[in-house]
């Protein structure tokens, strides 16, 4: 294939991938954008050309952390990306391994010595980085093996989990007390993302969102819908969740899908914009939740959606000269500044990728 068909090809499977990784009333979660706020910054973790990132974490306003992949069209040099923002600039983190890390899809920490990234590994054994700002290790828990697959890492206190899918079912991969454990689940499908005791992915035809049960992880109740997925999850507690994806109708056709968890069932989320992509999610943890994605009707734009209890608003960015599409793959809470970052990608007229980084928040002359 020519330069601009693998990119075609590729963008097409980019974005299958991608889009195939009830809340308690609170008096301040009126889903509107204030008048107060507004998209503060477009920028770039400055990678090559052809990069993009998959997810984004901020620990502080200081300490920032992104992954993903750059030169995504060269076979040969295309290798996973760790950047870090330290409140004034980006910096690439190295990774010190020679088998090289492929696309990374998701970043956790517990604290900014304890960081943990997943994605693909060159070797085709699915790659677990750990690190701080002074570099990054390969993690090899035994029992991974070729042909395995991770799509999401979450880092907590007591233990580590990361989720993906062996064949033609779940894997969930842990490690507790320093030791680790590969499980292949016995639900078909695979596992794109985990937060708290959920984590959320697709069977092949129907989302499916599986619960922690002690040390195993157990199918739950979802609405019936032919079609959906899910790519990502925010739990603020265990009576409090989102998931984010959509409902595949065919080549092209694809429409949002919000599941919203109140302790007891999960039930649909209405979402305003019929055709979006929606990919991330993040919350204050206080019934407000931010979802990033990607509106193909005005696909120029930064696209976010901000929900409440019982309905979303969408919040967009003005268009850029030069793109024609924006991606936002991933989304993070700020808790200091009450703003919101997304990372993900925007192409121009020659379908070359320029990683991107989106701030939207309380409107700060200063920040602007």
């Amino acid at each position: 294939m020519t330069r601009r068909s693998q990119r075609r090809a590729l963008t097409m499977i980019l974005a299958a991938c991608l889009a195939v990784p009830g809340l308690p009333t609170a008096a301040h979660a009126d889903p509107r954008p204030g008048a107060s706020e507004a998209w503060q910054r477009s920028t770039s973790a400055h990678l090559p050309a052809d990069g993009s990132l998959s997810d984004v974490l901020a620990l502080s306003s200081g300490d920032v952390w992104a992954v993903g992949q750059q030169q995504i069209w060269d076979v040969w040099k295309n290798r996973g990306t760790i950047r870090h923002w330290n409140g004034k600039q980006w910096s690439e983190i190295g990774i010190r391994d020679a088998t090289g890390a492929g696309n990374l899809r998701s970043v956790s920490a517990t604290g900014p010595r304890d960081v943990w990234a997943v994605g693909d590994g060159h070797d085709a054994v699915p790659y677990i980085a750990h690190g701080d700002v002074t570099g990054f290790n390969r993690v090899r828990p035994q029992g991974l093996r070729s042909g395995d697959w991770l799509g999401g890492v979450e880092a907590g206190a007591q233990r580590i989990v990361a989720v993906g899918s062996r064949g033609k079912h779940a894997l969930v991969v842990t490690r507790e007390d320093g030791d680790w454990h590969v499980r292949e689940t016995g639900e078909k499908g695979a596992l794109y993302a985990v937060d708290g005791d959920f984590a959320v992915g697709d069977t092949g035809t129907r989302p499916l969102i599986m619960k922690r049960s002690g040390s195993s992880w157990k199918p739950m109740r979802v609405p019936a819908i032919r079609g959906g997925y899910l790519r990502d999850v925010h739990a603020d507690s265990g009576k409090r969740a989102l998931a984010v994806g959509g409902v595949y109708h065919g080549p092209g056709q694809i429409e949002p899908l919000a599941l919203v968890w109140n302790g007891k069932r999960w039930r649909r989320l209405p979402v305003p914009t019929a055709k979006a992509r929606l990919y991330g999610v993040t919350g204050d943890g206080k019934g407000r939740y931010w979802i990033s994605g990607h509106d193909p009707r005005r696909a120029a734009e930064p696209y976010l959606l901000r929900c409440g209890q019982r309905s979303c608003a969408v919040v967009r960015g003005e268009a850029a000269d030069g793109r024609t599409r924006v991606r936002l793959h991933a989304v993070t809470y700020l808790a200091e500044g009450r703003a919101v970052w997304a990372v993900g990608h925007a192409v121009d007229g020659q379908e070359r990728y320029t990683d991107v980084v989106e701030a939207f928040g309380p409107r700060d002359p200063e920040k602007s």
